[in-house]
């Protein structure tokens, strides 16, 4: 990402009224681009066509929830490496960890604060490939520990 032009941020959540609360925060306080889209599949398609700096998604949406965009999103090689902070009111630790293992960086739980929401693009933004790989297989294999000793 270039130093001279705000980071471009896709918004993908079927609740308008929280779209355009959190768009005009992250324009504001970020500083950001912020794109909108009110579903996954438009969520999608505008991550496929715009190539968005980060991508903040909701899990419950109709058509392709959050999990689908995510595994989608991570199946393409053009836009496996777009980083994903689901953004969800889903806050059990099950739901956390298949949000995860399905591909995101980070998984938040609604209601956020703006400056956590602000400092986890600046994060999520910064992980490298390399980063993101070791993460998920480390995610993976204590997943796998885990239900080996029947807690998954």
């Amino acid at each position: 990402m270039e130093e001279s032009r705000a980071a471009t941020v896709l918004l993908v959540d079927d609740n308008v009224e929280l779209l355009d609360l959190l768009a005009r925060s992250l324009q504001h306080f970020g500083r950001f681009t912020v794109v909108r889209a009110a579903d996954g599949v438009e969520g999608l398609e505008r991550a496929l066509t715009l190539r968005p700096d980060c991508i903040i998604a909701d899990v419950r949406m109709p058509a392709l929830d959050g999990y689908q965009l995510v595994r989608a999103l991570r199946g393409d090689p053009t836009s496996a490496g777009i980083p994903v902070i689901m953004l969800t009111a889903l806050a059990q630790d099950g739901q956390r960890l298949g949000g995860l293992l399905s591909g995101a960086d980070r998984y938040l739980v609604k209601p956020v604060k703006i400056q956590d929401l602000i400092t986890a693009i600046h994060d999520t933004i910064g992980i490298s490939q390399t980063e993101r790989d070791r993460r998920m297989r480390a995610l993976v294999e204590g997943y796998d520990e885990r239900e080996e000793r029947g807690l998954a």
